[in-house]
């Protein structure tokens, strides 16, 4: 019998109306997003279901931006209903949980360590901790290597003031520190040929430059009441399992100075039995990091785009198929080149891919270098339908597009990198560039009112055309 494990990703596991196709299919939903809007409401936050039930809500890099503390109880709220559909809905019964960051709260409560009113004020008071103990400038970098290839750059440099904040896969990690020497470790970095991302957050998490704040959070969760786990924790930030209160205790204690370690906690769970790994919340950034770490396995991302009840049970299904009996599970079709690291991770789970233009992962709205579209090449014949040979194609035709009409270089748009998340792509430049490149493509629009936006990958758009009517020959001619 193959083990299963949940995962909970942080920070940028959000995208606008994520839950709303989950929630007109699965009343679980909205029945836990009413207890957790009124949690959030007791606590001074704005209900949550308000972000994840509309698809036209702010974007992840305005709420980074406007509204951080909403943002965390909307990551809380998602992560909360999605286990509840797993787990209640569709029976899927999971051997061990796994937080990334920010997710290890979201785990504890789906343990049942927090109740969902509880987990609701501990996501709140996290955050009044850094209103009333505000830390020192910081920031920090994602470096494309190892955490051991990222420590020894450190100590080549002398940059003690710096120190690994994630282990997020065998070639990205993140580290934090003061602003002024983190620069000098990024410049370091680059001028080796060695990626390195500046992540648009506000402070050095996981660092030592937060104990104020770790020690005034610990005090306000601790006048939270608590209960017996009733599945098993795997925390990546104390590297072992959760098995009393003291060790919760521990965890909300260190949440915020110690490193996340997920590669050691990803690899010790599958030396363990455990060989599907399923997401608990919106994207696939853990999945990706998982793949990438231990090859082979059954990685599964329910809501890598806005999902109804039909795809979700499909996706526990292929879980539950991973852990029948017979030896361990084939592996899924990937997402993504196994040889290529994923876009960077921050230790709150947010993605990204560009460095200078500033962002969170990426976060911030960027346009073309020219503030307009660049003209389209000549048309090229279409795509083949969904699941065609040519997909590998017309991925490359569309970075090249994109890349071109956004003036980014062509390497940083991945086949799975979100253009709103991780690029900054709004939702009416994302309608500028599909409408493009089904010109390229001679292929019909999808009708008006289509949200464009629940295809934010390279390889979710080159689906999507493929499955687009081609225009007739006189259409054709009238859009040249």
């Amino acid at each position: 019998m193959t083990d299963c494990a949940v995962l909970f990703p942080g920070q940028g596991a959000y995208f606008p109306g994520a839950l709303a196709p989950l929630a007109d299919d699965e009343p679980l939903v909205r029945e836990t997003l009413e207890v957790l809007d009124a949690a959030a409401v007791r606590v001074g936050r704005t209900a949550p279901s308000r972000l994840l039930l509309d698809e036209r809500a702010p974007s992840l890099a305005e709420l980074v931006t406007t509204s951080p503390a909403d943002l965390h109880a909307a990551l809380f709220a998602a992560g909360t209903a999605l286990f509840r559909v797993l787990t209640e809905r569709h029976g899927l019964r999971p051997s061990v949980l796994v937080g990334h960051s920010f997710g290890e709260l979201v785990a504890l409560t789906a343990a049942g360590v927090f109740g969902p009113e509880e987990g609701m004020a501990l996501v709140a008071a996290r955050d009044d901790a850094f209103a009333a103990c505000p830390p020192a400038d910081g920031g920090m970098v994602a470096l494309d290597v190892s955490a051991t290839r990222a420590a020894a750059l450190l100590d080549g440099l002398g940059e003690w003031e710096v120190t690994l904040a994630a282990d997020n896969s065998p070639r990205q990690c993140v580290v934090s520190g003061p602003a002024e020497p983190l620069e000098r470790v990024r410049g370091a970095a680059a001028m080796l040929g060695i990626g390195a991302t500046r992540l648009r957050v506000p402070y050095a998490f996981h660092h030592r430059m937060l104990a104020p704040v770790a020690g005034d959070f610990a005090g306000r969760a601790a006048a939270l009441r608590t209960g017996p786990a009733r599945h098993a924790l795997h925390s990546a930030i104390l590297g072992r399992r959760l098995d009393d209160e003291d060790a919760v205790a521990d965890l909300v204690a260190a949440h915020l100075v110690r490193p996340t370690r997920f590669t050691e906690a990803v690899r010790g769970v599958h030396a363990d039995g455990v060989d599907v790994f399923v997401e608990c919340g919106p994207r696939g950034v853990l999945s990706d990091l998982v793949a990438a770490t231990v090859p082979g396995v059954r990685v599964i991302a329910p809501l890598r785009r806005r999902a109804g009840g039909r795809e979700v049970a499909d996706a526990v299904a292929d879980a539950v198929a991973g852990m029948g009996a017979g030896g361990a599970p084939s592996p899924l079709p990937r997402t993504s080149d196994p040889r290529r690291p994923p876009g960077p991770v921050h230790p709150s789970g947010a993605s990204g891919v560009l460095g200078a233009s500033g962002v969170l992962g990426v976060s911030g709205t960027h346009g073309d270098r020219d503030g307009h579209l660049a003209e389209a090449p000549a048309a090229a014949p279409a795509p083949r339908a969904a699941g065609g040979g040519d997909r590998h194609g017309v991925v490359e035709t569309l970075r090249a597009l994109y890349a071109e009409a956004l003036g980014y270089p062509p390497e940083v748009l991945t086949e799975d990198a979100d253009l709103e998340a991780d690029l900054g792509v709004d939702s009416i430049k994302q309608t500028e560039l599909f409408a493009r490149a089904a010109t390229h493509y001679g292929r019909v629009l999808p009708a008006e009112g289509s949200r464009l936006t629940s295809y934010t990958t390279l390889t979710a758009l080159a689906g999507l055309l493929g499955t687009l009517p081609a225009l007739d020959a006189s259409a054709a001619e009238a859009t040249a």
